[in-house]
Parts: structure tokens; sequence; C-alpha cells
């Protein structure tokens, strides 16, 4: 496993909200290869409650969508033996919260289940505690010139 995350490595100017190491209010998730999937830990700040001691849903999606839709990247990348991972965007993503989330460091981890072409399907979980507390299903598409997210990173 690389000490660099996916983020950082290959968009270390990337905006976005989730993922993006040049957002100065994001949630700044890094994202690593290991043993066949890619995992992040992450921390929430009080900001991010739902109520009291339990995480917000839309950052759970939004923490969910990010780290699969790398999980994605580093796999098209990897899929094509190439030194940098496409621009992938998110097609759809399914989450399912299955238990309140605690206030504490979280586990995700991401891994694709299907590919073909462009595409992959990703499943992913977020833990809590040693406890899955939620899952994910998506789709993530690498974009081609002229997509507005085309050479985001």
């Amino acid at each position: 496993m690389s000490s660099v995350s996916l983020q950082d490595q290959h968009a270390p100017k990337s905006i976005c909200f989730g993922c993006g190491p040049a957002n100065e209010k994001g949630l700044h998730i890094k994202s690593f290869a290991e043993d066949g999937e890619v995992v992040c830990r992450w921390t929430p700040e009080p900001h991010h409650h739902a109520f009291p001691g339990m995480l917000n849903g839309g950052i759970i999606g939004a923490l969910l969508d990010c780290h699969s839709n790398w999980a994605a990247a580093h796999h098209l990348m990897k899929a094509r033996g190439e030194a940098s991972p496409p621009c992938t965007v998110t097609a759809d993503f399914h989450v399912k919260l299955k238990k309140p989330t605690p206030m504490v460091e979280v586990l995700l981890r991401a891994k694709v289940v299907e590919s073909e072409g462009d595409k992959a399907v990703v499943e992913a979980t977020l833990e809590a505690g040693g406890r899955v507390t939620a899952t994910c299903r998506g789709t993530f598409v690498a974009v081609k010139e002229g997509h507005p997210a085309y050479h985001r990173w």
C-alpha cells in the first residue's frame, strides 16, 4: 500500500467537496488501494452531526460516493495499464443507511464488482465501531473530452 492517497497522488488540485485536497471546506477523504479493495479511514467533526452523537446521512452518502468513485477510477486505470486514472463520474449510487452511525472514526471499503469498457460497478461499506452502518452500490463512468468533468484532476 502506498503512503500517499489516490487523491493526493492523482488529483492534488481537485476541489471536490468529498475528496478534493484543494477544497478547504471539504471532507478530505484519503483513499488507498490495498489487497484488492480501496480503503479509507475518516473522522467526523462536530459540524457533521445529524443529531447528538450521530453522523449526518448526507455526509455518509458523500463519503461513500467519492470513495467508490476512486475505487472505480483506480480499477479502470489498472485495467487499462495506465499511470493515471481516467476522470470518472457517478452515474448512479444507492445508499442504505442500516443503523445510526456514531461520531467516531469510520472505515470505508470499496471494490469493483463489475466492469466493462468505461464503466465500473462498485460495492462499498461504511463501518463505525466495528459494525457496518451503511452500504452503497454505484455505477461510475470514465468521461470523454467535452464532458465538464474531463481533466478535473
